[in-house]
């Protein structure tokens, strides 16, 4: 008998933290962590997207997608799919058909540890995605088993139900539900301090003078002088 562990759907993050995320660069949070991205190798197949929702996580086995299909019929607006591979490089569980079912079930994206297929079918249906390429292989109904709304590893990350994901043109960041809102503020309030920066250079001022940088070197220059 096949092997399954489905775990009821987590609670998702408030609207307000996800209205707050979806004003984030990944790149920002990148300015102040090293944890909780993704490996850069799953990149979006549509450009100049962001999206921020609720982890719902699924692991399925190289050439089987028969839980995958199920979890469709489970998932909610403001979801995003994460889907571990188990280590799977070869099928494209995600294709065209899976596309337009996830969209019909209001899912904000999804994010496959490994290819896809189907990319004209994407881009029609405008649902954002992150993988690691293409692949004409398929995966097939094999009822080989799998796990949904258990901890998975996508990208390198331990990716938990529930929580928040925020994936743009630079990647792909996880957050646990309860920091997802102040990692959210401190990075839009970096957000604006930036922009002021950028308005600084434009003006005249030097970057190096800005950040602190060229005192920094000046400083070591003196310091051998010495």
């Amino acid at each position: 008998m096949p092997d399954y562990i489905v775990e009821p759907m987590p609670k998702q993050i408030e609207a307000s933290v996800r209205d707050r995320l979806m004003q984030v660069e990944t790149a920002t949070v990148g300015h102040s962590r090293h944890w909780g991205f993704m490996d850069r190798g799953i990149q979006p197949l549509l450009k100049r997207r962001r999206i921020a929702g609720t982890a719902v996580t699924l692991a399925i086995p190289g050439p089987d997608s028969t839980l995958l299909h199920h979890t469709l019929g489970l998932l909610r607006p403001g979801d995003i799919l994460v889907v571990d591979r188990l280590g799977d490089d070869r099928h494209a569980c995600w294709g065209g058909g899976v596309t337009i079912a996830a969209k019909a079930a209001g899912a904000l994206g999804g994010v496959v540890d490994g290819p896809c297929t189907d990319l004209t079918e994407i881009e029609d249906s405008d649902l954002p995605m992150w993988c690691r390429g293409m692949s004409p292989i398929t995966t097939r109904l094999y009822n080989l088993g799998g796990t949904l709304n258990v901890p998975v590893s996508c990208g390198g990350v331990t990716v938990k139900p529930g929580d928040a994901i925020l994936a743009d043109e630079s990647g792909v960041l996880v957050l646990g539900a309860e920091e997802a809102d102040a990692v959210a503020i401190a990075a839009i309030a970096r957000q604006e301090r930036g922009e002021q920066n950028q308005d600084r250079v434009r003006a005249g001022e030097k970057l190096g003078d800005i950040s602190g940088a060229t005192k920094m070197v000046l400083d070591a220059l003196a310091a051998v002088k010495a």
